[in-house]
């Protein structure tokens, strides 16, 4: 799935969830993602990818997770698994190192940053969608954490709404090696229109910019 052409002024670059929580050392999530993070080369594909698109003008939004704060979920009907293990382990915390962004991936000037998701999909209940559309946006690049949660979730919904949805197998991660194989073999296939690798991407779009 490496044929897929980009017309840049209809593209925009999703990142998600660039939290220290997960992309930094001493992160509450870091140490479960780091074996495979350092395997596929997370963080510096992270950055050569926005080194491009920056380059090209793409925009870029960031599409974050909500910042645990004292109280969330307690009194919800069904929070999720996911949820719960944050009630708990105060991932993302609003006013604490972790829910801070990576120094390397935090906003700039002039990009988006969308409401935060309470669940695992960056469209469900936030402005994604309409801030998108605004911009005449029909591609989008999902890249960011998790491969098989937020990610998939976040791409599925774009595909649903219907855009054109790239995935990049090496600018993701997962906990377990079966994760990112169920995230890129499995069910990306479904409803992915490509699935790149972040060399791939970065010829793809070098080639829309020529």
């Amino acid at each position: 799935m490496s044929n897929a052409t980009y017309p840049l002024d209809r593209t925009a670059y999703l990142l998600v969830d660039p939290y220290n929580d997960f992309l930094s050392e001493g992160g509450k999530i870091y140490p479960l993602i780091e074996p495979i993070a350092t395997r596929v080369g997370l963080l510096d594909n992270l950055r050569t990818l926005d080194r491009t698109v920056r380059g090209l003008n793409i925009p870029v939004v960031i599409v974050p997770h909500h910042r645990w704060e004292k109280g969330d979920y307690e009194n919800w009907d069904h929070p999720s698994p996911t949820q719960c293990k944050i009630m708990h382990m105060h991932h993302f915390a609003r006013g604490e190192w972790g829910g801070e962004w990576h120094p390397d991936f935090a906003p700039q000037d002039g990009d988006i940053i969308v409401q935060e998701h309470w669940g695992s999909s960056g469209f469900a209940n936030t402005d994604l969608d309409f801030r998108l559309k605004q911009k005449g946006i029909t591609h989008v690049i999902i890249v960011g954490l998790l491969a098989n949660t937020c990610i998939e979730a976040t791409a599925r919904y774009a595909q649903e709404l219907g855009y054109h949805v790239t995935l990049v197998r090496d600018a993701t991660a997962a906990f377990i090696p079966e994760m990112m194989h169920s995230a890129h073999e499995l069910n990306g296939p479904t409803f992915a229109h490509a699935i790149l690798t972040t060399d791939e991407l970065v010829a793809a779009l070098a080639q829309a910019g020529a």
